[in-house]
């Protein structure tokens, strides 16, 4: 006998999707037309289903996204009813990401200002109240050269001394005392990387991804980087103390961006079949090309990697990938979105590897810490 489907009254169907719905919210968006017209109870009460569930879950999403309700409409329209290559779609999206690219440009700006200030030492601090003064007076007096007699006069009188990176973080950085020590290494090293303290949100680890590239780094394991650029980066002379043998896949030492790899290793089968010749349990660090990530995660059951760093570069491809590594099941350490880099991939293996062995004044003389 088949199952009737759940039938939902207005305030259950808000109550179900949450998000701060409101009743009025869904009417309105009945005469918008962003949902359809439910079915009536006998008492004529409106009744809703998983169906319209789901598509007010959507719109809820598109809406805490930013986008307006005349773009939700054609968000949710079929394929049959609107092209994914539609000009004017295509040109309403584009005019919404410019609109939210100035919103971060302005919220980037003012955490620049902030970090100008937080990130400063003790050695710098002697002018910390005088710079709040002069960023009050930047409420009202918001002139260019306003901004740049604050930043001068702060900028005159920073000391002659190294940066103290350290301190600087512990101002800038968010809360991570729940993370293990090795976790905030990691984030910490990555972070100084790209010197971007947002990144620290993006970032994504598998919950065995620690434990999985210290136990196979110990037993010397074979590292392998997508391209040229990201093996240079890693720290070879601790890898080989420990054992660890490097390749790189794509090995023309004339690929140096992220479109040259990634055009190559779809044009040359080469590459894709030493892929596939890797051996079982090693660490993959790849840093450029989207494809190779791909391809990875593809085949996943057959390399069986010990770890996979996997921070291509990309705006499509690139987050596609990665999030198909998160659903992998082998260990991972990613971001989500396009934040990536083959400096960033090999920082992250570099910053694994230092727990593991101490670098004293001489590369010459590394003891391995037990």
């Amino acid at each position: 006998m088949t199952q009737a489907k759940q039938q939902l009254t207005i305030k259950e169907l808000t109550k179900t999707v949450g998000g701060k719905v409101t009743p009025r919210m869904v009417r309105h968006y009945h005469q918008l037309g962003l949902l359809p017209q439910p079915q009536r109870s006998r008492g004529n009460y409106r009744l809703y289903d998983d169906a319209d569930v789901q598509r007010l879950r959507r719109i809820v999403a598109l809406k805490q996204q930013g986008f307006q309700l005349s773009h939700i409409q054609q968000l949710l329209e079929t394929p049959g009813e609107v092209k994914p290559n539609s000009t004017a779609v295509l040109e309403q999206l584009q005019q919404h990401y410019q609109r939210l690219m100035r919103q971060l440009v302005q919220l980037r700006q003012t955490a620049m200002a902030m970090e100008g200030l937080l990130g400063r030492d003790q050695g710098c601090q002697t002018v910390q109240a005088e710079a709040l003064a002069q960023l009050r007076i930047l409420e009202v007096e918001t002139s260019e050269l306003a901004t740049h007699r604050v930043w001068d006069e702060l900028d005159g009188a920073t000391p002659n001394h190294p940066e103290n990176f350290q301190q600087a973080l512990e101002h800038l950085l968010p809360d991570l005392s729940e993370r293990s020590e090795i976790e905030v290494a990691l984030l910490t090293q990555m972070v100084l990387a790209c010197g971007d303290v947002s990144l620290v949100p993006f970032v994504r680890l598998s919950c065995d991804a620690l434990k999985a590239a210290r136990d196979t780094l110990k037993q010397g394991c074979t590292v392998v980087g997508d391209i040229p650029a990201v093996v240079t980066a890693l720290d070879q002379t601790r890898l080989a103390h420990l054992g660890c043998s490097v390749q790189t896949l794509i090995d023309n030492p004339h690929i140096n961006s992220a479109a040259e790899a990634e055009e190559t290793f779809w044009q040359q089968d080469q590459w894709r079949s030493r892929l596939h010749d890797l051996p079982e349990g090693c660490v993959l660090v790849i840093g450029y090309a989207p494809s190779v990530l791909m391809a990875v995660c593809a085949a996943v059951q057959q390399l069986k990697p010990a770890l996979v760093i996997g921070l291509p570069i990309g705006f499509s491809h690139a987050p596609a990938a990665k999030r198909r590594l998160q659903h992998s099941g082998v260990p991972f350490i990613t971001t989500e979105g396009t934040q990536g880099g083959g400096l960033l991939a090999a920082v992250a293996l570099n910053s694994l590897v230092t727990t593991l062995i101490e670098k004293p004044n001489c590369h010459c003389y590394l003891n391995g810490i037990n």
